[in-house]
């Protein structure tokens, strides 16, 4: 190669390296949430963090999610762990959970929505999980512990939530701090608890929802409790619905459908209300997971904000959209 075709190609080959590094920057500066499309992790897999939830701590956002990744082993059960300052560009961090077959519940043992709290007065992490065996008659909670938010948590136990069903969790953390349980109770509804003080187990029930719905998630938002869940229609979407209660005891409104009826919430069902306080505002964030029950490791996510005022809350069409973490604004295309 002579010298001056070396030095053109040096050039070329430089020009390319800046485009590529301005065009990722680009991307980063975006902060763009894609409601449906493939959300990649820092690594550039996609990220698996399915029936999941969020813990925040200080600065930082964590999701854990079930790790249903294609060349997991079959005979075991993985739960994930990303971070991110933004809730738009996530780091992986661990397989946090990594277990066979915890307490003998035979081939094709239930794994599913870790949710995981941080108990400030004895300092450890405790994720509860819905475990179960493959006929789903078990219903039970299970707890593992850990020390540091992405480390190797220990399974300790499973039991029915004050002698329960349970089936799909969720996590609350009420604005005073205080940390519930929302547990589906198949032949009464779904049921609101107030952990102990240590987060092990179940303190006492706060409410009864007296109806037949899994996905259950919480928020408190300008004085009102408002709750989501989802019908009980097994892996495929349908209307998830809404209710409002000045207590979180209730007595609670009757539930609504959250977006068009015929749309069944666009595929998705729900995991997770994510408040977001910023200088300006607050946004309420609507988890969602668009189940692939053939193609697991396939499985979306439809994250968007909710409009929500009073008593009304509403899911809108899911589309790219903006969130500046500092401020709490989003920003929708105008069309």
């Amino acid at each position: 190669m002579s010298k001056f075709i070396g030095n053109q190609f040096m050039k070329v080959s430089l020009i390319l390296s800046w485009i590529y590094l301005l065009g990722n920057i680009a991307v980063a500066q975006s902060g763009t949430i894609k409601p449906g499309v493939l959300w990649m992790d820092n690594n550039g897999n996609p990220i698996q963090a399915h029936g999941g939830g969020i813990l925040k701590i200080k600065k930082t956002y964590y999701w854990f999610g079930e790790d249903r990744s294609k060349n997991n082993n079959p005979e075991m059960r993985y739960v994930a762990c990303y971070s991110s300052k933004d809730l738009v560009h996530w780091t992986f961090r661990n397989k946090v959970i990594k277990t066979r077959d915890p307490e003998n519940l035979g081939k094709g043992f239930i794994l599913e929505r870790p949710k995981v709290y941080y108990n400030r007065k004895n300092k450890v992490y405790i994720m509860y999980m819905h475990v179960d065996d493959s006929t789903y008659n078990l219903a039970r909670v299970g707890v593992a512990v850990c020390d540091q938010v992405d480390g190797n948590y220990k399974y300790l136990k499973s039991f029915r939530p004050l002698g329960h069903e349970s089936r799909d969790i969720g996590q609350f953390i009420d604005d005073d701090g205080t940390a519930y349980l929302i547990f589906e109770d198949r032949p009464y509804g779904f049921r609101i608890a107030k952990l102990s003080d240590d987060y092990l187990s179940v303190d006492k029930e706060v409410c009864l929802i007296p109806a037949h719905m899994e996905g259950g998630a919480i928020v408190h938002y300008n004085n009102l409790y408002y709750v989501i869940g989802s019908d009980l229609t097994g892996w495929a979407p349908n209307a998830n619905k809404y209710a409002t209660a000045n207590l979180l005891s209730g007595p609670w409104s009757a539930f609504k459908d959250i977006a068009p009826s015929l749309t069944k919430t666009y595929g998705s069902q729900s995991t997770m209300l994510l408040k977001v306080v910023g200088r300006k505002k607050t946004t309420v964030v609507f988890m969602g997971d668009i189940w692939k029950p053939g193609a697991q490791w396939d499985s979306r996510y439809l994250w968007m904000p909710l409009d929500i005022s009073q008593d009304k809350l509403w899911l809108p069409k899911p589309q790219y959209w903006k969130l500046d973490i500092k401020t709490g604004d989003t920003q929708l295309p105008k069309s």
